[in-house]
């Protein structure tokens, strides 16, 4: 049987392992196009991180061109035994896509408001009376998920997909962004022409506090403007602690966010424009460029998600299998490899370099 030191070990090769295919990954996105096409695959599969989709990506086309699965992209993904309660069985042989999963530890506190009173419980800790308990990550592990192709059994079901005509706009969706630009302090114009907004199609002002639109433009770009203005809104504002402070960076997250909401919804994104990576990428200072995509990829994807999430509107799925619940989604290792690749609990591993990249973002 293996000792903690061996399992610990053996988990780190594994972390640095999807680092390395993860760096790989990120390498192969150089050009605007290619950066557009990982946007539209992590609107599909927008409830994993950015890394992670990454990872199910570049492991699937693996498979593909191996002749392992039929279809160059997945449709749905979920763990082994998330597919067994779905009357669904993994196919002898075929091997599941390792992503990162984040490993939670407890922890109490007497003085909840005080950051620095909380202590870490061990496995079989109880609390003291009157101690609030919280669980927070700690770090991360790897885990396993398979697409519906490497699986047999039940036929799942298709989610209905939004099917628009050109320059048509999905139903309610101009509505719900507007209510969120409103939500967050700010009017909604529309201007008869671009002269009137500086020769922009949108324009976000944050001293009069509001989100000009251009009238004269069909309904899918007039949704596309305020769906890029309303990321401006949320990642953007002079107040906000988290803005890039690049414009280029700051043009590239609101054109990504609005992209994603675009692909939700089954909207054409050939007009969306994305410059080429090196250009934004390479602009901050002390950051190596795949940092700054894989950084900008995630800020991107949460923004996208949490603008997605509030909006009452017909969108495509989020990668996992209908019928699945968010409650049960969590990524598995598969029976196997469960006894190789246990987490041991204790702080999060020091040797390994993928570790603390990526928990931050699971």
């Amino acid at each position: 049987m293996a000792t903690k030191e061996e399992a610990r070990a053996a988990r780190d090769a594994k972390l640095d392992e999807l680092h390395d295919r993860l760096t790989g990954a990120v390498d192969q996105i150089v050009t605007g196009e290619d950066w557009k096409r990982a946007l539209e695959f992590a609107a599909r599969f927008r409830a994993r991180s950015f890394r992670n989709t990454l990872l199910i990506w570049a492991q699937h086309l693996d498979a593909f061109e191996q002749g392992g699965v039929a279809a160059p992209e997945p449709s749905y993904v979920a763990g082994y035994r998330q597919w067994q309660t779905l009357g669904r069985q993994v196919e002898k042989g075929q091997p599941g896509y390792m992503i990162f999963a984040p490993v939670t530890g407890r922890f109490a506190s007497s003085a909840p408001q005080d950051a620095a009173s909380w202590r870490r419980l061990g496995r079989f800790e109880k609390p003291k009376p009157g101690e609030a308990v919280r669980s927070r990550m700690v770090g991360a592990k790897p885990a396993y998920v398979w697409d519906v192709s490497q699986t047999a059994g039940e036929p799942i079901p298709e989610r209905p997909s939004p099917v628009l005509l050109e320059g048509q706009s999905p139903e309610g969706l101009w509505a719900g962004l507007a209510g969120l630009v409103e939500a967050e302090g700010f009017t909604v114009l529309r201007v008869e022409h671009a002269g009137l907004i500086h020769g922009a199609n949108g324009l976000t002002d944050y001293t009069n506090r509001t989100v000009a639109v251009r009238a004269d433009m069909d309904d899918a770009a007039q949704v596309k403007t305020l769906a890029h203005e309303l990321a401006h809104v949320k990642l953007h504002g002079p107040d906000n602690p988290d803005a890039s402070g690049h414009r280029g960076i700051g043009e590239v997250e609101a054109e990504s966010v609005a992209l994603m909401i675009g692909a939700a919804h089954g909207m054409d994104t050939t007009a969306y424009t994305i410059p080429y990576v090196s250009g934004w990428a390479g602009t901050v200072k002390d950051k190596d460029p795949a940092e700054v995509v894989q950084a900008t990829g995630e800020r991107v994807r949460k923004a996208a998600g949490a603008i997605l999430d509030a909006l009452d509107t017909a969108q495509i799925g989020v990668g996992d299998p209908p019928e699945l619940t968010r409650d049960t989604v969590r990524a598995e290792r598969t029976p196997h490899a469960a006894a190789r690749n246990q987490s041991a609990p204790v702080e999060p591993p020091r040797a390994s370099r993928a570790a603390d990249a990526v928990a931050r973002s699971l």
